[in-house]
């Protein structure tokens, strides 16, 4: 993607607030008023956070919600607006457009589903950026729109260490919701990360082919837990009832999204978990400073140990952690920031034994969000 330089624009009322402009008269043409509209986002009043569940799941949508509450005691001057439960069809339009009617110049819509709607708003509002969380755009870029994600898979691996060191059946259950690549990248990383430390662990899987249905998380876990399943993860949104099922059955857990350690006094063992903070607040800050076109932002922006501070990072550890899975732990991530690391250095064997990738290959990170394959021990097809 060509770097596209940043619209700067002369302020037109001397007394504008930095965030908020005042309106004012002017005799412009409307050619003239169209090229000197200024940047997208710029004037921002307010900041939109769409969620596609509960911002109190012990999840995927409390950490947006706890991302946004940093917004709030950042930028004290701006309004943040949140919306829980969109849904990932033409609710989530609507739904930022009353955002956009509340004064909002820029909108995380948060979950995968919502990419389509983000595009939607960002083409009849060119005046307005939004960003979405998780997918990836494969068209042309909007100037006013863009992607950002951490490298999900990386703190799994290292969970996957502490999995794997536990373990005493090496028999490891992962409830997830979708077969989109995301999800498979986790689920192959916590594999890997099992395996270098233990090479008879294996990782089953069971799909709910939903982001948030307790009935179909308590069936999955249950189904796990009566193969011998001794530690349970997942790729959930709302992620408590998996947690408190291998709490009640006596097996250990690894959580995902959020600390829902407190769930799990006896099992916790730690969790690959957000901190949204950071990168929401640069994002706001590149906004409002009318510095959103031709930035990092504006793109389909990934950040991992290698390249920057990922957003997902590694939960706290539980009691029964040994200080021996610690240290390798801590020796994995900081092979995972080096040039030659990666949870998928080759050579990768896929479930039929095949090599999928040659030895001493270190595919890049765009390369692993497209994964579409489960590795040697994982157990359970594809969903389809």
């Amino acid at each position: 993607m060509s770097i596209r330089k940043p619209t700067l624009r002369v302020g037109l009322c001397a007394a504008a607030s930095a965030l908020v402009l005042a309106g004012c008269s002017s005799a412009t043409e409307p050619e003239e008023a169209a090229e000197s509209a200024g940047s997208p986002g710029e004037g921002t009043a307010a900041v939109g956070f769409i969620m596609v569940g509960p911002k109190d799941d012990f999840g995927y949508n409390q950490a947006v919600y706890e991302g946004s509450e940093v917004i709030k005691a950042e930028f004290p001057d701006l309004e943040v607006l949140t919306a829980e439960n969109v849904p990932e069809d033409d609710t989530a339009a609507t739904t930022m457009e009353q955002m956009i009617d509340k004064g909002a110049k820029l909108i995380f819509a948060t979950s995968y589903g919502h990419l389509d709607a983000a595009l939607k708003v960002a083409e009849e509002h060119p005046d307005v950026v939004v960003v979405q969380q998780g997918n990836t755009i494969t068209t042309d870029i909007p100037e006013n729109s863009g992607t950002y994600f951490g490298t999900v898979y990386e703190p799994m691996y290292l969970a996957g260490i502490a999995a794997g060191a536990a373990t005493e059946s090496n028999k490891l259950g992962y409830v997830y919701a979708f077969p989109i690549p995301q999800t498979i990248a986790n689920i192959n990383a916590f594999e890997r990360g099992a395996q270098s430390v233990n090479p008879d662990a294996q990782t089953v899987t069971v799909s709910t082919s939903s982001w948030c249905d307790p009935g179909k998380q308590q069936a999955a876990a249950d189904s796990l837990l009566s193969q011998g399943v001794d530690v349970l993860t997942q790729h959930q949104d709302c992620t408590s009832t998996v947690i408190q099922a291998a709490e009640t059955a006596g097996a250990m857990t690894v959580g995902y999204h959020a600390d829902a350690s407190s769930l799990a006094p006896e099992g916790w063992l730690t969790g690959a978990v957000w901190d949204w903070g950071p990168l929401y607040t640069d994002i706001v800050r590149t906004v409002v400073g009318g510095d959103f076109v031709g930035s990092p932002y504006n793109d389909n922006f990934r950040v991992g140990y290698k390249t920057g501070t990922n957003p997902f990072v590694l939960a706290g550890y539980g009691a029964s952690v040994s200080d021996e899975t610690k240290a390798a732990i801590e020796e994995a991530q900081a092979f995972l920031a080096s040039e030659d690391g990666s949870p998928f250095l080759g050579p990768v064997r896929d479930q039929d034994g095949n090599v999928v990738i040659e030895e001493g290959v270190v595919p890049t990170y765009a390369e692993n969000d497209a994964m579409s394959f489960f590795v040697e021990g994982v157990v359970g097809k594809l969903a389809q």
